[in-house]
């Protein structure tokens, strides 16, 4: 059974433990809910206050050129490539996760004429799927699901887009990035991987597995903020024939130019629409800046040995709750997910004793593992608290049962 002793241990020996100096972590809570919003850095606030108070307070119209906010889409973007491996000018940071789905989606279809079914599966996270909807609502593709296990059967020449999660919201349990990519290839489509919930803590290797298009989240692992801008990836080799249909003057090829039609811009820089979220890009900035630092090869390493403490902990305090993530910690993401018919009271009275993860309808109990901050020691109150609760049956007092407005 891990011990309280063995987790203080081996925060003692963590090569990241002066990481967690760098969040506003309220004391007394157990924050396991990074996949979900990442915590604050504490540079943040003082960035934020520059940028208000000089860059725009002092500056401002000028501070597009002389704070160079201008390039912050693609400077961010070249920051968080080495972290998917992606190159530099093949990222970039702009709009939100789902405006992105919408905008690959789009030009996936527009790159393969004739074709309209982009495969998916069902269970994916649902705004991948109502993208998908609202283009076949348009009458420009055609949605196609297929099991996890049927995908591959699924690929025919019909098929202008696999679009899939890389780490499954609910489970963790993470896809073949390279087995699927290459079998939509072997029949003519395209891939497009959504990585909001693995980007900055799994591995990642869009080049290496021939990826096409990507997403992905700036607020989980990037600890960007609330409504954080998202990232989207195109490869190289589709930079000249990629058509956004959000054909935006940020996308333009000389958007100063301020002429009546439309020619997008070089490269990856097509990709963005409208003006940058400059207060959203500076947070997003200093959460991508600290996980750029700690780079993934550590980051990775550092959330197996979370999970693998956690489940070791999980399975002595609460023997009997199922653990419905792949046992295996390559083939899943940074968290653990168990199942209880009263998943949603179990997680209200774990925050009620300052244990913060949480709960996906209908049943699933989700602790989240943000390598960059948090602590064996954590997991091993967070497992005690479990037991406690399940032992001692205050998850089933009423008010435990309420839901909330978000979930």
């Amino acid at each position: 059974m891990p011990s309280l002793q063995e987790a203080r241990a081996l925060d003692a020996a963590d090569p990241l433990a002066g990481y967690r100096g760098l969040f506003a972590l309220p004391p007394g809570v157990v924050y396991l809910d990074g996949n979900s919003l990442g915590a604050l850095p504490l540079g943040t606030a003082s960035r934020m206050g520059e940028v208000i108070r000089k860059e725009w307070g002092e500056g401002l119209v000028r501070s597009w050129n002389s704070a160079n906010w201008i390039d912050l889409p693609k400077k961010i973007g070249a920051m968080i490539a080495p972290l998917i491996g992606a190159g530099p000018d093949e990222v970039i940071a702009c709009d939100s996760t789902s405006v992105n789905l919408f905008k690959l989606i789009s030009a996936a279809l527009a790159l393969r004429p004739g074709r309209k079914v982009v495969l998916s599966e069902p269970g994916n996270f649902p705004t991948d799927l109502y993208m998908i909807a609202g283009l076949e609502a348009q009458g420009l593709a055609e949605r196609r699901l297929a099991e996890r296990g049927e995908l591959e059967a699924a690929l025919d020449e019909d098929v202008a887009l696999l679009l899939l999660t890389q780490v499954h919201y609910k489970t963790g349990a993470m896809h073949d990035m390279v087995r699927l990519t290459e079998a939509a290839h072997d029949v003519g489509a395209l891939v497009l991987w959504d990585l909001s919930h693995s980007a900055g803590a799994v591995p990642v290797n869009l080049n290496g597995c021939g990826a096409d298009l990507a997403v992905g989240c700036g607020y989980k692992y990037f600890n960007g903020g609330p409504g954080a801008p998202s990232f989207a990836f195109v490869a190289t080799r589709h930079h000249a024939a990629l058509q956004q249909p959000l054909t935006g003057w940020m996308g333009h090829a000389a958007p100063f130019a301020f002429t009546d039609d439309y020619a997008p811009a070089a490269g990856i820089g097509r990709l963005l629409t409208g003006t940058p979220p400059i207060l959203g890009m500076v947070t997003l900035e200093e959460g991508v800046r600290i996980i750029a630092e700690i780079g993934i090869e550590r980051l990775v390493a550092k959330s197996r040995a979370l999970s693998e403490f956690l489940r070791a902990a999980m399975a002595d305090f609460a023997p009997d709750l199922p653990c419905v993530s792949p046992a295996d910690p390559a083939r899943r993401g940074s968290q653990l997910s168990f199942g209880h018919p009263e998943a949603y009271a179990l997680s209200q009275a774990l925050i009620a004793r300052g244990v913060i993860g949480d709960f996906r309808d209908p049943d699933i109990l989700r602790f989240g593992l943000a390598p960059a901050y948090l602590r064996f020691e954590d997991c091993w109150h967070a497992a005690e608290a479990l037991g406690e609760v399940l032992a001692s049956g205050e998850w089933k007092r009423e008010e435990f049962k309420q839901r909330a407005a978000v979930t």
